[in-house]
């Protein structure tokens, strides 16, 4: 399962990651975002590599201003700290996939 983010820990778990990281922005009560944590946890285990974190949208207000987040769920990718790809809205695992193969 992937861990749950703050504003302090996402410095050091995404944007100082030593490979590809996303950060996964979403909110408790929406549906989509429920749908898409199962296909993070089995792409967590796919790729071990691959850092997933949770930034719950609620409380992270900071986080949602810098990285311009209008709805959730997004998926922001991280390389070297910085953002090479984003995805918005529910998408099949295999979209997914693509991303993470494309930016690893």
């Amino acid at each position: 399962m992937a861990e749950r983010l703050n504003k302090d820990s996402f410095q050091e778990k995404v944007l100082n990651a030593s490979g590809l990281a996303i950060a996964d922005f979403y909110s408790d009560s929406c549906i989509p975002c429920k749908k898409l944590s199962p296909i993070l946890a089995d792409l967590n285990e796919k790729y071990p590599d691959v850092y997933i974190g949770k930034v719950n949208i609620v409380y992270e207000q900071e986080l949602i201003e810098e990285y311009s987040v209008m709805s959730s769920p997004v998926l922001i990718f991280f390389k070297n700290g910085e953002e090479v790809d984003r995805i918005t809205g529910a998408v099949s695992k295999h979209k997914i996939e693509e991303a993470i193969e494309k930016n690893k």
